[in-house]
């Protein structure tokens, strides 16, 4: 009887499991305290222009997701970790109190991109996660040493802001944090590699715990920067290692997919979205880095969607894209793949802008009947005033 405990107790599958389990319960232990600080030391976040929200909502459910993420994590002795995740667990813990004092004070945008560079180097140049190779993609193939740690630096701080771009909405990046995080935690247990299997499960855990009350109506909390600069860095990085472990599959003709490819289109919404939102408003003569509500999941809110129903839209979105290109890239090489990607982007951009101009023609009717029932009921009063004025007027003359 032992032995078969010891024997489960010792499975790797059995720990991932378990780590994502105890992710999500801490998740949702710690949140409900969370919120009552915020809401104590009114640690909140005031709605906006562009908010979709009425009311004043805590914004550290980062705590919590960094939290739950670490302590699942070491539940299990990991020897074949490596060095670069114990680096990575450093750059997260400098990401965190980044995103702490950013939720509480505020920091100006440079502040943060130099944080966000130095956490991103210490796992680049130390850890040796790199994006080292582009799989003859135009040609190239092994990308020179020099070359590749700014290259990679840069990736990691496009994705760190580009999911800090999709938290707009309730569940969105929680969702895609916990999809992705599953996608590349299961590849990473299928081909052996526990520690990162196990970190990406305790993030996809903690996401789980903490999306409860993201859609609460009476707990509601946000993840804040907190959340999203810890959930993009590791999403990075994942998809960074993931291409890195894939080179030694390149030549293997039972491969079915190109690792940089997918790991795009793992990323698919964050990606398009910051991509989209950029070109939009360099086209409009804007600075691409201002605020606005052009973002694919804003649209989809004006066109009536709840957050839910937006929110599983690009969820699933992001699901049949990459079971899509599983089979896509199989028979095509990489350079063919990234063309067909970019047509898939044609596509994306297209339907948001049809979306939009439908929005657009929308809101004109709603404030075009708003208009007339306004002049229906200034009409109905002036009726009124002039028929009390002769009701008044109709006994004077009969007086006389």
């Amino acid at each position: 009887m032992n032995s078969i405990f010891t024997e489960i107790y010792n499975d790797r599958l059995f720990q991932i499991i378990v780590s994502a389990i105890v992710a999500a319960i801490v998740s949702v232990a710690a949140i409900p305290v969370i919120i009552k600080i915020s809401r104590l030391k009114n640690l909140m976040a005031e709605p906006g222009e562009r908010s979709s929200h009425i009311k004043k909502t805590p914004t550290l459910g980062g705590v919590a997701i960094f939290a739950s993420t670490l302590i699942s994590y070491f539940l299990w002795s990991n020897p074949d970790e490596g060095e670069f995740v114990h680096l990575s667990i450093s750059a997260m813990v400098i990401l965190f109190f980044l995103g702490v004092k950013d939720d509480i004070l505020v920091l100006s945008p440079k502040k943060k991109m130099y944080v966000q560079i130095a956490a991103s180097a210490l796992v680049v140049v130390f850890g040796d996660v790199r994006l080292e190779n582009l799989f003859g993609i135009f040609g190239i193939d092994e990308v020179p040493y020099l070359l590749s740690l700014p290259l990679t630096v840069f990736v990691f701080i496009a994705l760190i802001n580009a999911i800090n771009l999709i938290d707009g909405i309730d569940g969105l990046a929680g969702g895609i944090g916990m999809i992705c995080g599953g996608l590349f935690g299961l590849w990473f247990y299928l081909n052996g590699y526990f520690a990162m299997a196990c970190l990406a499960a305790s993030m996809a855990g903690s996401l789980f715990g903490f999306l409860r009350f993201n859609y609460s109506k009476t707990s509601k909390i946000f993840m804040g920067d907190t959340g999203s600069l810890i959930v993009g860095f590791l999403l990075t990085m994942f998809a960074i290692k993931f291409v890195q472990l894939n080179i030694a599959y390149r030549f293997d003709p039972n491969a079915l997919f190109s690792a940089p490819i997918l790991a795009i289109v793992v990323l698919i919404v964050p990606i398009f979205d910051t991509l989209r939102v950029f070109i939009v408003r360099l086209k409009d003569k804007k600075s691409p880095f201002v605020g606005d509500r052009n973002h694919l999941h804003h649209i989809l809110i004006d066109s009536g969607m709840t957050h839910l129903q937006a929110s599983m839209v690009l969820w699933v979105f992001t699901v049949v894209s990459t079971i899509a290109f599983l089979f896509i890239t199989k028979n095509s090489d990489n350079t063919t793949s990234l063309y067909i990607l970019g047509g898939l982007f044609g596509v994306y951009m297209w339907l948001s802008h049809i979306l939009k101009a439908r929005n657009a023609k929308r809101q004109e009717l709603l404030e075009a009947e708003e208009a007339e029932a306004k002049r229906q009921k200034e009409i109905q009063e002036q009726q009124a005033i002039i028929l009390e004025e002769k009701k008044l007027a109709k006994p004077a003359l009969e007086i006389r």
